[in-house]
Order: structure tokens, then C-alpha cells, then sequence
């Protein structure tokens, strides 16, 4: 594309760059999303079960419930605000992608693994 084509298409607003990321980052990243999602997955069944049989059984299951989803919050909650600080906003996509994931995975994950071993 020469330069008179580019000006009209774009004018002064230029697209930023995208920084390709480096396969094995882009893995890591899926890696550890994929292993929070399904620790979560599986503490939310696991909490909608004991809610389900504390109310089959006539307990007031509302406060538990309210806590679980006052704790899922509070986790997200944190971790936008350490999306928003300025040190991780400076960060390259990938890498920012690869940081916030890492920090999400290790408590829903290693709750995961305590109550599946629990359980049985």
C-alpha cells in the first residue's frame, strides 16, 4: 500500500501495531484459563449441590449462597483492580493476558482439588 492510499484510509488516526505473541505464552495463558474455569466450574456445581441439599432439607440456604457469590466477586474485583494498575497496563497484551491468569488460577485451583479430594 503506498503512502497517499494509507493517509486516505486511516488519515491522521494510525491503527496500532499488533504484537504477535510468542506461542508458548499464548499456551501458558490458555493453560492456566482453562484449569480456572474449570476449578470455578466445579465449585460452583459443588456449592449449588450443598445448597440443594440444605434446602431439601428445610435449612435456610440463602446466606450460604451469598457468601459464595460475595467471595466470586470480591476475587474479580481484585483482579480488575490489578488489571487497572499502571504497572500491568504497560504491559504487552500477551503479557498482561499471561500475568492476570496466573494470579486467577492457584486459589479457585487448589480449592478444586482439596474439596474433589474431599468428596471422593
Amino acid at each position: 500500500m503506498n503512502p497517499q492510499t494509507y493517509a486516505r484510509l486511516y488519515g491522521p488516526w494510525k491503527p496500532t501495531p499488533s504484537a504477535s505473541a510468542r506461542p508458548g505464552v499464548t499456551l501458558l495463558t490458555v493453560l492456566l484459563g482453562a484449569a480456572t474455569v474449570l476449578s470455578m466450574a466445579w465449585l460452583t456445581f459443588l456449592a449449588g449441590m450443598v445448597a440443594l441439599w440444605g434446602a431439601a432439607e428445610g435449612a435456610a440456604v440463602g446466606g450460604f449462597l451469598a457468601e459464595y457469590a460475595a467471595g466470586v466477586a470480591g476475587g474479580a474485583t481484585l483482579l480488575a483492580a490489578l488489571a487497572c494498575v499502571p504497572g500491568v497496563r504497560r504491559m504487552t497484551p500477551a503479557g498482561r493476558r499471561l500475568l492476570l491468569t496466573a494470579v486467577a488460577c492457584p486459589v479457585p485451583l487448589v480449592l478444586a482439588v482439596v474439596t474433589w479430594l474431599g468428596v471422593g
